[in-house]
């Protein structure tokens, strides 16, 4: 699988192509060099993943309680007002 091929992978994808090469790596028996390459498609994978997680992590919104008792939705990505709050509110 090429780079180009690898970045157009949803996060299933990626995650399952990555658990294959950890499962080949950790049975054993293979040469060198394709331990080697299927290294570093797996260490590819692991950002496209790691990546798609983040971006992901940015979508995710919050309910959190102003100090006046109402409710408020906050993208918990993005810092700012509220974002104390939360901290607060977690504790």
């Amino acid at each position: 699988m090429n780079q180009q091929q690898e970045s157009e992978l949803s996060f299933e994808e990626a995650l399952t192509r990555l658990e294959g090469i950890v499962s080949q790596l950790e049975s054993g028996g293979l040469a060198l060099e394709q331990s080697l390459a299927y290294f570093e498609e797996g260490m590819r994978l692991q950002k496209i993943c790691a990546d798609k997680l983040g971006e992901a992590e940015k979508k995710i919104e919050v309910l959190v309680k102003k100090a006046d008792g109402d409710y408020a939705w906050e993208n918990r990505g993005k810092k700012g007002a509220g974002s104390d709050e939360l901290d607060r509110e977690s504790r």
